[in-house]
């Protein structure tokens, strides 16, 4: 019986990231797996008086009230109607743990840093507020999420 060799990248030489890659409003999108607590299914929230539009509400995790960002509302893109087949990942935001509504966690990626390019030129600042880079994979390219500017700093703060 012979046994196959299986290629293994050459990690001395190239720094790997791992990211969890998902998709909301049609899109295809990662961020770092490290902050990464959980992926839960569809919880109805709470909703809370003047919140902003793209906070659902917050949920009750384990006796911690946690805040649920519809994620597509949150980069401008069509908000998403929340159902039973739709997921929150369950993300550490700093010090803040928040639920981020998405359709569905589709992969985790391993991905050296020379795969990242940087977000085009032609992008808003606001895009670029939000996207750190682009990550082509197959036939797709998969946008790198800045996580740490889903919440505007103020909130992150109280």
């Amino acid at each position: 019986m012979t046994s196959a060799a299986v290629a293994m990248p050459d990690t001395n030489s190239t720094e790997f990231s791992e990211y969890v890659a998902f998709r909301t409003a049609g899109q295809d999108f990662c961020f770092d797996i490290m902050k990464v607590r959980e992926i839960r299914g569809w919880t109805e929230a709470t909703v809370l008086p003047h919140a902003p539009s793209y906070v659902l509400g917050v949920i009750n995790l384990r006796g911690s009230v946690v805040p649920i960002v519809d994620l597509a509302a949150r980069l401008g893109l069509p908000t998403t109607e929340p159902h039973d087949r739709h997921v929150i990942i369950i993300a550490v935001v700093n010090t803040q743990i928040i639920g981020l509504l998405v359709e569905a966690v589709s992969d985790i990626l391993g991905v050296s840093e020379e795969m990242v390019q940087s977000t085009p030129d032609v992008a808003s600042e606001t895009t670029k507020a939000f996207i750190s880079g682009v990550i082509p994979k197959d036939e797709k390219m998969i946008r790198l999420i800045d996580i740490e500017r889903i919440l505007p700093q103020n909130d992150l703060e109280s």
